[in-house]
């Protein structure tokens, strides 16, 4: 992300350190990611110390400072998708894109994470993609879900 893109972002907030989280947010929505250099331009820009930003960084599930997926998926693990048969799914999301939860593929297309619930019990096993809730999934469903992400 170039430091034009990042100044018109803070632009959009007036620059005010107030806006700290917003400014991150909007860097991560547009990047998938908070890199190093966008860090140090909000920094400088805000006047907000270094440290504090890389705590709310690090503090916030949102906001990840490794390269994401241009798509993050989210599987349930929770319960009543548990036991509908999340492992499953998960084994084959692992298989067709080569990632465990936590990691991003090479090509930053696929980011994986599990989840403990995702609100929709009754549609378990739940995967969620960008958002999107693909419900009563099966492992021929699951691909052809994955297949329709390009």
């Amino acid at each position: 992300m170039d430091t034009e893109r990042v100044d018109q972002i803070i632009d959009k907030h007036h620059g005010e350190a107030s806006s700290l989280i917003q400014v991150l947010l909007d860097i991560q929505s547009e990047n998938h990611w908070l890199p190093k250099e966008a860090l140090e331009r909000v920094s400088q820009r805000l006047q907000v110390p270094q440290a504090r930003i890389q705590h709310i960084a690090t503090f916030y599930k949102a906001f990840s400072l490794v390269p994401k997926g241009r798509y993050e998926i989210h599987i349930c693990m929770g319960t009543a998708c548990h036991v509908r048969g999340a492992q499953r799914i998960l084994d084959t999301v692992q298989e067709l894109t080569g990632i465990k939860p936590g990691e991003t593929d090479l090509d930053l297309k696929f980011s994986l994470q599990t989840v403990n619930c995702l609100g929709c019990c009754a549609l378990g096993p739940v995967m969620e993609i960008d958002g999107k809730t693909h419900g009563k999934m099966g492992t021929s469903q699951t691909a052809d879900v994955l297949k329709s992400y390009d």
